[in-house]
């Protein structure tokens, strides 16, 4: 197993691509503690790891307060003794899609406290512990959306681009010491959120879900669309001594998305 002995926090890890990297990384030997504001969830991942053998500690945590961040990582030591591998998966999404002269600020202010500040946060956190031990692996997600802008996104396109900025800064801070940094920025994900996303579209459209599935799938290399179940291997390899020579990289995980948008940066 790759992980085997290790202990690692998800965030957002009840739910879509973080429940798949809370699954993936039990499976491969580690203790996970799942974390993100709804508890119920939280419970039912950890439940599921538990059922199939694996260690797992629910911890309902708002990553925009600093005090929930504290708390979360004093509980992890307190029930593991130490922390090996953060994944910064949590994210906030806006209620709406606007211009930005039409923008909803609350949107804004939200998607910079929760994306942006609290994987800052998260980092800065667990690097107390990590620090110590001159051991420690953060992988922070970003997105397609972090490498070209969105338009009507932009609180989106803004975080996504921010975390790959703080994911080359960090790992330039404490590579001498032994601890990596990475990112993943995946594209378009077959999770249940982006399952409505797609049905509401194509309500909208007046076509069928498949034909709108199919338009998306249009958009990339491989022509179709990941599963969660790939976003979190590509993490279990980062987080794994299978990367041990991989810091400050930004791993594009899209299906060939940005190959068929050249205006893209890759």
């Amino acid at each position: 197993m790759k992980l085997k002995d290790k202990v690692a926090i998800i965030t957002g890890g009840g739910r879509g691509i973080g429940k798949a990297i809370s699954l993936a990384f039990a499976n491969e030997g580690a203790a996970v503690v799942v974390a993100a504001r709804n508890l119920s969830r939280l419970e039912e991942v950890a439940k599921e790891i538990e059922t199939k053998g694996g260690k797992a500690k629910a911890i309902q945590t708002d990553i925009s307060d600093r005090g929930q961040v504290k708390r979360m990582v004093a509980q992890t030591i307190d029930e593991y003794g130490q922390i090996d591998v953060l994944v910064n998966n949590a994210a906030a999404m806006t209620t709406t899609n606007a211009d930005v002269v039409d923008m909803n600020l609350d949107d804004w202010d939200n998607a910079l406290a929760v994306s942006l500040s609290g994987t800052m946060l998260c980092a800065r956190e667990v690097l107390k512990t990590m620090i110590p031990r001159r051991s420690g692996n953060i992988i922070n997600i970003s997105s397609v959306a972090g490498i070209s802008g969105v338009p009507k996104e932009s609180p989106y396109s803004t975080t996504k681009w921010g975390i790959i900025g703080f994911t080359e800064a960090l790992a330039i801070e404490v590579g001498k010491i032994g601890i990596r940094v990475n990112c993943i920025s995946p594209g378009a994900t077959l999770t249940e959120e982006f399952k409505e996303w797609v049905e509401r579209s194509a309500m909208d459209a007046g076509i069928s879900y498949e034909e709108m599935v199919s338009k998306i799938a249009d958009n990339n290399a491989l022509k179709r669309i990941a599963e969660p179940s790939e976003i979190a291997a590509c993490i279990v390899f980062l987080a794994s001594d299978d990367s041990s020579a991989m810091t400050g990289h930004n791993l594009i995980v899209s299906c060939g998305f940005h190959l068929i948008h050249p205006n893209m940066i890759h």
